[in-house]
């Protein structure tokens, strides 16, 4: 019985970590990435005081260029609003300082070129 339990334990940690892998939610660039239902996923990165999502679709790259978006950011009482605009291949960068710190919460509503939107929301840690 006990081996059982500890195949049982073992598949479903396969499972769960083929699954992680297989929704390409795992951070290329050191961020936080999410998905959007429409298969979109965007990794959001803050590294000296430059914010930028990185754009992928079904885990290709996806060109940003004619793209843009917002990125809303919230901590605690305080609000801040920012405009993403392409940063280059599949990057968007906001425009000003984006207050990520510990707690935080991030919402990016983006819009490609070809019109396709995706929005997701960030937890920072």
């Amino acid at each position: 019985m006990k081996k059982l339990m500890t195949l049982v334990a073992i598949a479903v940690t396969i499972s769960a970590t083929s699954n992680a892998f297989a929704h390409g939610e795992q951070p290329k660039h050191g961020g936080i990435v999410q998905e959007s239902g429409n298969g979109i996923s965007l990794e959001l990165v803050n590294k000296d005081g430059k914010t930028t999502i990185y754009v992928e679709d079904h885990g290709k790259p996806v060109a940003t260029a004619g793209a843009s978006g917002k990125l809303t950011v919230l901590k605690g009482a305080d609000k801040s609003e920012l405009s993403l605009e392409p940063g280059g291949e599949n990057t968007l960068i906001a425009k000003g300082e984006a207050k990520l710190g510990a707690g935080a919460k991030a919402i990016a509503a983006v819009t490609l070129s070809d019109k396709k939107t995706a929005s997701v929301r960030f937890a920072v840690k």
